[in-house]
């Protein structure tokens, strides 16, 4: 099938590769769909890119690469660990698939962008995120509670090395994210880059617990939360934030949506999908 596209189209100057499952606990159910998914499918692209002479790819990594780091917070730079997922290690695996293989076919160019945490939605309400069954991902999970589709909202652990708990991440809007990959493909297209594979952390720089997002949504939008404490969940660090400093300076880049918005359009989002005034 990745042939046949390929071949029927022929015009294509560069790629944006998005597709891959993404639930870290999922993943560790389930780890041989993920290495099948994940990574098969990257190498196929790349095959026909090199086939058809398309330079330029944006690829979607993962802070997971980072394991649970030693530092925080994390840079480009910062040593990548083994990572605690199977999801977390097809994007480690990933991002070594494709800097080998622009090591040796000149012509290819690459940035991997290793996001954070993706939330919210577009403010227009129209684009969100919708998952398959129990959603996988904290922020979902909050506006489905809070739209009745849930009786309770998990927090997986509050037992961790944080100031209430409860697990650390960097929270980014995915309009921010988006935005970040109209500015890498520019950069590639230009030819702007200054190596064929370069790599970019993608979040705010500010790491926030679980907890904090879910007084943050009850904040930003009146709606009291049933939550409750459960057991960690397998595949989970502890904490990671970004250093954006090298986006910041390198791609004219930063995160501009804070919380409250991000929560906010979130939950304008659910409320639409689901017919709520």
């Amino acid at each position: 099938k990745t042939a046949g596209f390929f071949a029927r189209n022929k015009d294509i100057d560069a790629i944006i590769h998005f597709a891959a499952f993404k639930a870290v606990g999922e993943s560790v159910q389930k780890p041989l769909n993920y290495y099948r998914n994940n990574l098969v499918s990257l190498m196929n692209i790349l095959e026909n890119q090199i086939q058809y002479g398309i330079s330029n790819m944006v690829f979607s990594s993962s802070c997971t690469v980072y394991g649970q780091p030693e530092v925080l917070p994390v840079t480009e730079q910062t040593p990548r660990k083994d990572a605690e997922s199977p999801y977390g290690n097809t994007k480690r695996i990933s991002e070594d698939i494709l800097r080998e293989t622009i090591a040796v076919n000149q012509q290819l160019k690459g940035i991997a962008l290793r996001y954070f945490n993706p939330v919210g939605a577009h403010a227009t309400a129209l684009i969100g995120e919708l998952p398959l069954g129990v959603p996988q991902n904290l922020v979902p999970f909050i506006t489905q509670t809070a739209a009745g589709l849930r009786d309770e909202l998990k927090v997986f652990g509050n037992d961790y090395n944080t100031s209430d708990g409860s697990a650390v991440r960097d929270y980014i809007h995915v309009v921010d994210l988006a935005k970040a990959h109209v500015i890498a493909i520019e950069r590639l297209l230009e030819g702007k880059n200054k190596l064929n594979y370069e790599v970019f952390n993608l979040g705010t720089g500010t790491g926030l617990s679980v907890l904090e997002v879910v007084t943050g949504f009850e904040r930003a939008t009146g709606v009291k939360l049933n939550y409750k404490i459960v057991d960690r969940r397998a595949g989970d660090i502890e904490k990671i934030w970004a250093d954006t400093t090298f986006a910041n300076v390198e791609l004219g880049w930063k995160a501009e949506k804070g919380l409250d918005e991000t929560l906010l359009s979130a939950w304008n989002w659910e409320k639409r999908v689901r017919g709520i005034k």
